[in-house]
Order: structure tokens, then C-alpha cells, then sequence
């Protein structure tokens, strides 16, 4: 009785170390099927074949989803077929992957622009800028463009409707 306290705390202190699972692959090493399908589905998105390209990302991300690129791709379409919230999620998953991945930061501020959160945009930039140091990358150009044309749903202007007396 005296040792229950002492044995139950031992238990729960193991039960809660972290063990390392044999079977794990390192998140650089991504199935070559994957990444052979991410590739068509980027071809396809350079083509305008929106739902080819997004059916070949997601073949790829179930071949392996550890497919960053499969994820940050599938938001590029999405973008383009002005989804912004399914392309903030899917860059949302890639960051959960890899949260310093540079594109996915872009692709998911620019997805924020286009629905008129521009603090939040703002927040990537600078995570973007710090990640970036003092090289140029791209994707702060990208990103900062984006920021500096606004959103382009606020641009479209919505048909008045005349009123009746």
C-alpha cells in the first residue's frame, strides 16, 4: 500500500517519455511515386488544368503525406480557383510538417491578402524576412507584392442593385 503512490508516478513518468518509432522515414526522404506525382500535378497547374492538378497532389500526398510541396502546390490551385480558406488550410498543413517552410509561408499570406487579412499577410512577411536574413528569397517579392495590390476580392466590385421607391 505504502509503494502504490510511489509505483503509480513511475508509471505515468514512463508512459510519458517520448520512444522513437522504428518504421519512421526522415521528412527529406519522400517517396520518389510522390514526388513523380507532384511534379505532374505542377505541370498541370502551369497548364490551367486545375482539378488534373489537383487530383495528381493528391494522389501524391497519399503515396506520402509528408509531401510538403504536394501541400503548398494543392494551395497554389486552390488560389487559382479562388478558394483562399482551403489554401490557407492546406499551407496550414505544411507548416505543421515544416513551420520555417518558406513557401508555404507565402502561399498562405498570399491567400490571406486575397481575403483582407493583411496584419496576418503582414505576420508572414516578416516571419519570411527573419527567416530569409539577409539573402534575397523570392518569396518575400512574391508575398510583399502581394501585400503592396491588396486583395483582389475588395477590388471586385460587386453590381449595385437599383433601388425601388
Amino acid at each position: 500500500m505504502r509503494l502504490s503512490p510511489l509505483v503509480l508516478c513511475l508509471g505515468l513518468a514512463a508512459s510519458t517519455l517520448s520512444v522513437a518509432v522504428v518504421g519512421q522515414r526522415p521528412d527529406d526522404q519522400i517517396a520518389p511515386k510522390s514526388m513523380e506525382l507532384l511534379k505532374q500535378g505542377e505541370t498541370l497547374l502551369s497548364q490551367g488544368k486545375f482539378v488534373e492538378a489537383d487530383d495528381a497532389l493528391e494522389t501524391a500526398l497519399v503515396v506520402d503525406p509528408k509531401n510538403r510541396a504536394a501541400f503548398v502546390a494543392m494551395a497554389r490551385v486552390a488560389i487559382k480557383q479562388k478558394l483562399y480558406g482551403q489554401a490557407i488550410r492546406l499551407s496550414n498543413k505544411a507548416l505543421t510538417l515544416e513551420p520555417t517552410d518558406r513557401d508555404a509561408l507565402a502561399v498562405q499570406g498570399e491567400a490571406m491578402v486575397e481575403l483582407g487579412a493583411l496584419p496576418r499577410a503582414k505576420e508572414n512577411l516578416a516571419k519570411l524576412q527573419k527567416l530569409c536574413g539577409t539573402t534575397s528569397c523570392p518569396q518575400v517579392g512574391t508575398l510583399s507584392t502581394a501585400i503592396a495590390r491588396g486583395p483582389a476580392l475588395a477590388a471586385a466590385k460587386t453590381p449595385e442593385v437599383p433601388k425601388k421607391n
